[in-house]
């Protein structure tokens, strides 16, 4: 039994980690999390997912909680902004011509209150609506670029991000922040907008250190807030660099890894 005495602030990503793989919370993780408040312990939800689409998926409690979307690009508690991180318009700009030529590619630019693509792929944009709530169908993302604040630019590949995205564009990697942030997905953000940053602010604004923090993940996008926590937990379905970064493995996502570990800190309280 590990000692979970000392936390204070439980983080937990999203796709792959709390929602099951059918995008769902479970309703168990809601009992749990009125359990955690008696306790004083905080919540944090972080994800690469849009904030929109992760209020909507914690909607019972998305005024009780921080949230750092946008894989940290961005992070509030409630309507109030702790940190905001976004993509300079050139760098963008410069970018999608190369991204366009990948093929199979879908492009995604996030805005803080909207998502814009120009994909007219029926079947993508209605897989993409599970993340994105709020967004644009636009004839020319190089136009929306210049005038519009993006957080990030994400790009999904139906087959592989890490096969077909990243060997594109790994040569950028010192210009711009790459993220593979799922098994189709790839992030790319300004090189301060991860979300161990963003999880840091929160630490800072709660008065929360590392060895009183709980962290959990599944994917690259999670590297940098896992080393922020002490209690660090890769779930069971987590990529294979996440379980050998983590100091500890839970359960996978659809076998409630979350929400075990969850009863044992309360059980500690």
């Amino acid at each position: 039994m590990i000692d979970f005495s000392k936390v204070k602030l439980v983080v937990s990503d999203m796709d792959g980690t709390l929602l099951n793989s059918k995008g769902k919370v479970s309703p168990q993780f809601f009992t749990l999390f009125k359990e955690l408040q008696k306790h004083n312990i905080h919540f944090c939800a972080a994800s690469g997912r849009q904030h929109n689409s992760i209020v909507d998926k914690l909607a019972a409690i998305k005024n009780d909680i921080h949230v750092i979307a946008e894989n940290g690009a961005i992070a509030k508690k409630g309507e109030e902004i702790l940190l905001i991180n976004s993509l300079a318009s050139q760098k963008i700009t410069n970018i999608i011509p190369l991204l366009r030529n990948i093929k199979d590619a879908n492009i995604v630019l996030c805005s803080q209150n909207s998502a814009f693509i120009e994909s007219r792929d029926e079947r993508f944009i209605s897989l993409f609506q599970e993340y994105y709530h709020s967004f644009e169908v636009v004839d020319d993302l190089m136009e929306i670029a210049k005038t519009t604040t993006v957080l990030k630019i994400a790009i999904y590949h139906f087959d592989s991000s890490e096969a077909f995205i990243y060997p594109v564009i790994q040569h950028l990697k010192n210009d711009y922040l790459l993220k593979i942030s799922g098994q189709n997905w790839l992030d790319i953000s300004d090189e301060k907008a991860n979300k161990g940053n963003a999880l840091r602010e929160v630490q800072r604004r709660l008065n929360v250190t590392k060895e009183e923090t709980m962290v959990f993940g599944d994917y690259h996008n999670d590297i940098e807030m896992l080393q922020e926590a002490n209690f660090s937990f890769a779930m069971k379905n987590a990529h294979k660099d996440i379980k050998e970064l983590a100091n500890y493995e839970t359960e996978s996502n659809d076998n409630f890894g979350v929400e075990a570990v969850l009863e044992e800190l309360i059980q500690s309280k």
